[in-house]
């Protein structure tokens, strides 16, 4: 079994393996520099040195370096702190090259070698011209990465439709698959209004409890169906998967609520007593 380190760079990034060959002894929390496909970075250890399966890993692990030093975090902060005035000065050159792009954030390395500029368009841009004016600018290697409007709301951040902030954002590291099938069997309304979220997207909060509510469905009759109860024979109304309990209409045109646990007690079939032996006569 492999020895990894797991490694964040983002506060609700994607959590990526090192080999902490030389630093097992690394802490929850502490900051590494680490060697990535872009170079160093420096990243916080969100997992400490731990063996996974072998299945987990799918290629070759890159190693941590060293540990990050005090002038290794100082450079970091200081850089962080000019990213907006970045993004500003980005965002003059391409009103100036007159791209149809929007810069939505800019990211430096730990030690200013390295920006990044995060933009979204609906269809491919010619940036060439662009990223040297940007390299003049700033004397760093410069890399544009065009973005879908799911990552465009979870770098910008904001306030969902619950009045939290957006769990892509905060917490949310990759973005799972949601269908309208998912809104459908939370009985939810299927305006693309009520059931899309800043990015114009499905919620992904629909898939939450989509795996539960197929559960307590799966157990409840359905709507329309004839059942027993306690009450008399009825048929079904309305479903309610919160309280796991069915609207039911009797054959009197009384309506009652029916637990799952008294429709259970109804399809058990009343236990049988025992048949008593008799003895042969002497």
């Amino acid at each position: 079994m492999p020895l990894i380190v797991g490694i964040r760079f983002n506060p609700a990034g994607k959590i990526y393996y090192f080999d902490p060959a030389g630093f097992e002894e690394a802490r929850m929390g502490q900051y590494l520099v680490v060697e990535t496909s872009r170079g160093e970075e420096v990243g916080r250890v969100v997992i400490p040195p731990s063996n996974v399966q072998d299945d987990e890993i799918t290629k070759r692990l890159k190693s941590v370096k060293r540990q990050a030093t005090a002038l290794d975090l100082t450079q970091m902060a200081f850089y962080r702190h000019k990213e907006q005035q970045a993004l500003a000065r980005c965002q003059e050159k391409v009103h100036e090259h007159n791209l149809p792009m929007k810069v939505v954030r800019a990211e430096y390395n730990y030690d200013g070698t390295r920006l990044v500029f995060f933009f979204a368009a609906e269809k491919r841009v010619d940036f060439r011209s662009l990223v040297q004016d940007l390299a003049r600018s700033f004397r760093a290697r410069i890399e544009l990465r065009q973005i879908g409007v799911r990552d465009e709301a979870k770098l910008l951040g904001g306030m969902g439709r619950c009045g939290l902030t957006l769990c892509c954002s905060t917490w949310l590291t990759e973005f799972n698959p949601v269908s309208i099938k998912m809104a459908k069997l939370q009985d939810l309304p299927l305006s693309p209004m009520d059931i899309s979220g800043v990015c114009g997207r499905l919620l992904c909060c629909l898939a939450y409890e989509s795996d539960q509510y197929a559960a307590i469905k799966e157990k409840l009759p359905r709507v329309g169906k004839v059942i027993d109860t306690p009450h008399g024979q009825g048929k079904v109304i309305e479903v309610n998967v919160v309280k796991e309990t069915v609207q039911v209409e009797l054959e009197s045109q009384v309506t009652v609520e029916v637990s799952h646990q008294e429709l259970d007690t109804m399809e058990q079939p009343p236990a049988r007593r025992p048949k008593r032996r008799r003895g042969r006569r002497r």
